[in-house]
């Protein structure tokens, strides 16, 4: 069979190009787009959203510290706002964690995140290139010229001032030849999830369950096999009785791709167990009945590029004031071990908040190349973190703006070099968006 000429002559050009779909890459899209650039969002599903979405995480965790002071806010509130006008999120709340930690969050409904995600990125003028997966990335020396994306049309050309790496894996980077940080002594791959919808649930009785009542059932159903670890994690689907569970563990390298779909085969086997308890065992859940799987397993953790600066627990812990700080963050350290019903919790105080440095959001070996999500540049301890979406949304939207400010002083025939972003006014511009930057 001889090639087809038209392969890959299709070229779509644009001053920012994010790869990855999830929350964090939609957020640095619409922040690109505001700031007046073109923006092509590439993203391998029909719909945006990643963990959130496909991946059916049903809740935005820790907006604030222990004592409410808020510390997400910028584009990630106008995501709830959205949410909230479609009826599809609760308000905010405060709970405590199984651990004591207190939290706050916002359940919400996946679904209809697709729709408020799509809202934002139409209305800011995004190009949505969806059903599309990455093949390969051209590079000149330290810098990302294009890419080739493979959709239903064939294959397409894209070409960019600035890539931005929001895939999670960091399959783009990858494949531009960057460096990444290695998992250091006894460290090991935080392991996925299978999110799964049970319902109906009776929440009166089943909120009413006190922290020691939840976790001597969850022992429980550890013990017996029914439960891939001691935890009942739920959020509450706001139009239903139903209920999203976080209970299976999954320890795998989600980059190898026969180790992931094994995952997502071994995932639905866990979610199905885990209602089977939850009917038997549960006082509340007795009526309920497994309801859906998400689309995807949820990964916490593959890749981390190296970047100009490795972010680090014991920064996030101190906290370390950063003068290039573009987001902050109160989640607790919160690493998942890849077996056995535990997990290692680092607890922060009260008022306790650290922040992200730019730098950060820089691979070491590329000029014009920016990541987020949960592939920056940090420790695997600090990772564990910063890797909830909330702060995730925070990076993303000040990634956009830098992006747009290193590809108009490309216009300006200054060259793209995100180093050269003046971080004074990207950081004025993220406070001018409502973003809490410490």
């Amino acid at each position: 069979m001889s090639a087809n000429p038209n392969i890959g002559s299709h070229v779509i050009e644009a001053d920012v190009v994010v790869c990855g779909g999830g929350v964090a890459g939609t957020m640095a899209a619409v922040a690109a787009a505001r700031q007046g650039a073109s923006v092509v969002l590439v993203e391998r599903y029909g719909f945006l959203g990643g963990n959130a979405t496909a991946g059916a995480v049903a809740q935005f965790n820790s907006w604030q510290t222990g004592n409410g002071r808020r510390v997400v806010a910028g584009l990630a509130d106008e995501v709830v706002a959205r949410l909230r006008l479609y009826g599809g999120a609760r308000a905010h709340e405060s709970f405590v964690m199984s651990t004591g930690h207190h939290m706050d969050r916002v359940e919400y409904a996946p679904e209809v995140l697709k729709l408020a995600l799509d809202d934002m990125v139409a209305e800011a003028g995004v190009r949505p290139l969806l059903h599309a997966n990455l093949l390969d990335v051209e590079c000149e020396g330290r810098r990302v010229v294009g890419m080739r994306v493979l959709t239903k049309g064939g294959v397409l050309r894209l070409r960019a001032g600035v890539l931005v790496d929001a895939s999670g894996d960091m399959d783009a980077l990858k494949q531009a030849g960057a460096r990444f940080l290695e998992l250091g002594d006894n460290e090991t791959l935080q392991p996925a999830t299978m999110m799964f919808r049970f319902g109906p649930i009776d929440f009166d009785r089943f909120g009413a369950l006190t922290k020691a009542q939840l976790a001597e059932l969850a022992a429980r159903g550890y013990a017996q096999g029914q439960l891939a670890r001691a935890a009942l994690h739920s959020s509450r689907d706001p139009y239903s009785t139903d209920g999203w569970f976080n209970i299976s563990r999954l320890g795998i390298d989600a980059t190898d791709p026969m180790a992931l779909g094994a995952a997502e085969i071994e995932g639905r086997r866990q979610a199905w167990k885990a209602a089977w308890f939850l009917t038997n065992s549960v006082p509340g859940c007795e009526d309920g009945r497994l309801r859906a799987f998400a689309t995807q397993v949820g990964v916490r953790e593959t890749r981390r590029v190296e970047g100009d600066h490795v972010l680090t627990a014991e920064e996030l812990l101190k906290p370390v004031q950063f003068p290039d700080a573009i987001a902050a963050g109160a989640y607790p350290i919160d690493i998942h071990p890849a077996s056995g019903g535990a997990l290692h919790y680092v607890p922060m105080d009260a008022d306790h908040a650290y922040q992200i440095p730019y730098r950060s959001l820089i691979p070491s070996t590329l000029d014009n190349a920016l990541v987020v999500g949960r592939g920056i540049s940090a420790s695997h301890e600090a990772l564990a973190a910063i890797r909830v979406m909330t702060i995730s949304m925070a990076v993303g939207h000040a990634a956009g703006i830098a992006a747009a400010m290193a590809a108009r002083a490309a216009d300006a025939g200054m060259g793209v070099q995100v180093r050269a972003v003046p971080v004074p006014a990207l950081r004025e511009a993220l406070v001018r968006g409502g973003a809490v930057l410490g």
